[in-house]
């Protein structure tokens, strides 16, 4: 007999975010299966459609499986993600759903998933204690919080970074010749459409990429996205290469990898 999805289902499967490597995450399927899909895994291909899109959300943590002798790949999506990907499905539910995530999300960051009402003193007495530690142990990861928070601000602004085109204008040689010099020496590499450094470029502190955050246009909810800096390092590197490249030939550009320091 050959087994079916109904529509009862999903009602009856609450979202249950859960903890992911250090962030408060839903697996696909179980998204999947809230959502009403007839096979919860088709909701990979979702994901798999929009991925850019959830990747300026955040990082999208993912894990290898095999099922049946079959690879399967299990996502891990966010807040933003979750109801991003409940709003490209489309379904009837899309829009209750999508109100249940952030209640959900909200309820678990507070400690509060499954309130407890206590029904005798000793049960009050105990979920007082409890929540106490809690804002105990909140308290405690404040103050480790916000020291990260305000390095994460300053590297964030980091003096004398620079894009590559005003660094091709600072270093008088032009955008294109900075981004051919950079990609071809293997600073950097362009994928998706967008330029990210490689390894050798981060291991020599000569580029990275800076987060920051902005407001979509259409939605106006507040999103991240990642830019390409060159470090003052990766600039003063550029200028001392473009020196001796003109002092021998004149011709501020070779084809040779440089090699590592």
């Amino acid at each position: 007999m050959t087994a079916h999805t109904t529509l009862e289902r999903p009602t009856s499967t609450p979202i249950t975010p859960a903890m992911y490597e250090g962030e408060l995450r839903i697996l696909d399927t179980d998204l999947a299966v809230r959502l009403g899909f007839a096979k919860a895994t088709k909701i990979r291909d979702l994901i798999k459609r929009h991925k850019a899109s959830l990747e300026k959300m955040g990082p999208l943590p993912t894990v290898g499986r095999v099922i049946n002798g079959g690879a399967a790949t299990e996502h891990y999506l966010n807040k933003k993600q979750a109801i991003f990907i409940t709003a490209k499905s489309e379904t009837a539910e899309a829009t209750a759903i999508t109100i249940e995530i952030i209640e959900r999300f909200d309820a678990y960051e507070r400690g509060a998933s499954s309130p407890k009402v206590p029904t005798n003193m000793r049960e009050a007495l105990l979920l007082a204690l409890e929540q106490q530690e809690k804002l105990d142990e909140q308290g405690k990861e404040l103050e480790i919080v916000r020291p990260k928070a305000a390095a994460h601000d300053y590297l964030a602004e980091l003096p004398g970074e620079l894009g590559v085109r005003d660094a091709g204008r600072e270093l008088k040689v032009g955008q294109k010749w900075v981004t051919d010099y950079i990609d071809g020496h293997g600073w950097s590499c362009v994928e998706g459409g967008k330029r990210k450094p490689t390894h050798y470029g981060i291991k020599h502190s000569y580029c990275r990429l800076v987060s920051e955050t902005f407001n979509h246009r259409q939605t106006g909810e507040e999103m991240v996205r990642d830019k390409f800096r060159l470090t003052r390092k990766g600039i003063g590197r550029l200028a001392e290469i473009i020196a001796k490249l003109q002092k021998e030939n004149g011709v501020p550009f070779a084809k040779k990898r440089e090699a590592a320091a």
